[in-house]
């Protein structure tokens, strides 16, 4: 009799103890990075970094884009129309070692960017857990998300973040700075909180 009450004492530790192999999402390595043009994605960028202790990099490209918003935007379209993913000049070393990889970009042409694009072509991000966040000029993140998942069919991708940033058409580049970031960094926390990377 006290064997069997033994054995069953064991049983129950080993089911409550945490016996299932899956990593708890708040003791993973973080990585965070981000595409910005104006800085707002790189300010929300900044806030996620000092609220998760996560390491950040922003996305540099070979030839980068022109000043001229309308001269960038013509080639966007033409990328986005030919699929073209313009070469990264960021190196990321040990990307294994991460097991959360924030995703920050602006929308462009409703779109993700092509360098972002260009980013999960290059690094496998499979098994890891993808959270995007997203700056646009009010008209939302287009299907943005929709293409993270595409383009991570196996990642665990968590629910995004999207804010207004900076409109530059109008010449209304960093947007999210003053009280504007504080109140970015409330809204970010809160959304932190949600899907449980901070507590």
């Amino acid at each position: 009799m006290k064997i069997r009450i033994a054995y069953f004492i064991i049983i129950v530790l080993h089911l409550t103890t945490g016996c299932s192999h899956a990593e708890p999402v708040l003791s993973k390595k973080i990585l965070i990075v981000y595409l910005s043009r104006t800085n707002n994605t790189k300010a929300i960028a900044e806030i996620i970094q000092k609220n998760t202790g996560g390491t950040l990099v922003a996305l540099e490209l070979e030839k980068p884009y022109l000043e001229n918003y309308k001269q960038t935007v013509q080639q966007v379209v033409s990328e986005n129309e030919t699929g073209f993913l313009p070469p990264l000049k960021t190196k990321i070393d040990s990307i294994e070692n991460y097991g959360i990889v924030f995703l920050g970009f602006p929308t462009w042409d409703m779109k993700m960017p092509p360098p972002m694009k260009s980013f999960l072509h290059q690094y496998d991000l499979s098994g890891k857990t993808v959270i995007p966040f997203n700056t646009n000029a009010g008209y939302g993140v287009g299907n943005s998300f929709y293409t993270v998942k595409e383009l991570c069919p196996n990642s665990t991708i968590l629910e995004g973040f999207e804010i207004k940033g900076g409109v530059e058409r109008d010449g209304i580049y960093l947007a999210i700075k003053d009280e504007k970031a504080k109140e970015a960094e409330t809204e970010v926390k809160q959304w932190l909180r949600k899907i449980k990377i901070i507590e």
